[in-house]
């Protein structure tokens, strides 16, 4: 149950901290936005990181072995990495419809899919 909770936890906090890095990027494209400067962006891009933050913070609790969960430290890190470019794919296909996503792509993702494998392997 905890492995659930740490991953969904984990998945919630990296669509808030893509949309703080990246939706901003859109911004231009919103008449509610055309006028703002780089300050207002940095502080709206804050606002939607306190989200992630939100998340994150429990997910690494609730996760980590030092503290019941079933995850060691970098264990979380490559499973954030993991569901973090996953939520940065899903994105850049829905929102930046201008962005191609290509076979080195592809590649670099099952590098990180086999980093977790790895990352998780008993020796």
């Amino acid at each position: 149950m905890k492995e659930l909770q740490t991953i969904g936890l984990l998945t919630v906090s990296n669509v808030f901290m893509t949309f703080a890095w990246y939706g901003h990027l859109k911004f231009s494209q919103m008449e509610w936005s055309k006028n703002l400067g780089l300050i207002a962006i940095i502080i709206i891009s804050w606002g939607i990181a306190l989200f992630e933050y939100m998340f994150q913070v429990p997910a690494n609790k609730i996760g980590f072995n030092h503290n019941g969960g079933p995850f060691n430290l970098l264990q979380l890190k490559v499973i954030q990495e993991a569901v973090s470019i996953s939520i940065f794919l899903l994105f850049t296909t829905l929102l930046f419809k201008t962005e191609r996503i290509a076979w080195n792509h592809f590649v670099a993702f099952a590098l990180i899919i086999l980093a977790v494998f790895f990352a998780f392997k008993k020796w």
